[in-house]
């Protein structure tokens, strides 16, 4: 029994004592939602500690890994559109094949390679496509893909090393899930909420405001008093052209905006009914 008490001991200090240091190239990992369509992205970050990048380090002609230590990964829940390639909702290592003036850009089926494949199969290529390089005038240290210029409908899967950045277009099915939803959901039995969600939909993709005026209407009769909905209310409105619509709702908006103390919504209400009271 002591024994043991002295090997479980010793083996707890061992333990404790084990070296840590930093990654030199720290791993990263994030989620985004575009519209609603989640990627994520997980890949080593390596620095410039001082070292020429582009054409040096990673040659020029040469299939890279995009990174550092294990193949960057990226997943999408839908299928989406690089460039204008199709690729299927999945997992894909990046790989990419650098260029003074432009980047050979391939997402590959096989996620499970340290590095680059062995062999590299064409066959596992599921969509590649080439992307202009972008010269910039701050050098970043770090290794970096973000996702950037984030709309309903689409954004940029930006790689940037060094002074040069390319940036991938991203499109994803927004309007087609949505607008799937919105049928689904107002042909059985929607909340208020539903509608309004519908309403405000149809106004910032610019589809059928007269549809939109309907909803928004109907919302606010089944839940009166959120000055968010008449707010969203008076923009419909004005995009249709009334004018006394909207500044009915704009001032409804107002009285419940000043009734929950939320200076924003006051600040645009008042703003609103100033410029179409003129």
């Amino acid at each position: 029994m002591k024994f043991f008490k002295f090997l479980t001991l010793l083996l707890s200090i061992t333990t404790l004592a084990q070296v840590q240091t930093p990654q030199a190239s720290p791993i990263a990992e994030f989620t985004q939602i575009i519209g609603l369509t989640e990627v994520k992205i997980t890949y080593s970050r390596p620095s410039m500690k001082g070292r020429k990048i582009m054409g040096d380090l990673v040659p020029y002609g040469a299939i890279w890994r995009t990174g550092a230590n294990d193949n960057s990964l990226i997943s999408f829940s839908d299928d989406v559109l690089v460039g204008n390639k199709s690729l299927k909702a999945g997992k894909y290592s990046i790989y990419t094949r650098p260029e003074k003036s432009n980047w050979e850009v391939y997402f590959y089926n096989k996620t499970d390679n340290s590095g680059l494949p062995k062999p590299w199969d064409e066959s596992l290529i599921a969509a590649s496509l080439t992307v202009k390089t972008k010269n910039v005038s701050e050098a970043r240290e770090n290794f970096t893909i973000s996702i950037e210029s984030i709309n309903n409908d689409g954004a940029f899967i930006r790689l940037a090393w060094e002074k040069t950045e390319i940036n991938i277009p991203l499109s994803v099915p927004t309007d087609e899930k949505a607008m799937n939803t919105i049928e689904k959901t107002l042909s059985k039995n929607p909340a208020p909420s539903d509608y309004y969600k519908a309403a405000v939909y149809f106004r910032e993709s610019g589809k059928d405001l007269k549809k939109a005026k309907k909803w928004i209407a109907y919302a606010i009769k089944k839940d009166p008093g959120k000055f968010w909905m008449y707010r969203q209310q008076a923009l419909i409105l004005i995009g249709l052209g009334e004018k006394k619509g909207a500044i009915e709702a704009s001032k409804n908006s107002l009285k419940y905006a000043l009734k929950a103390g939320n200076q924003d919504y006051v600040r645009m209400n008042t703003k609103t009914i100033d410029e179409l009271s003129r």
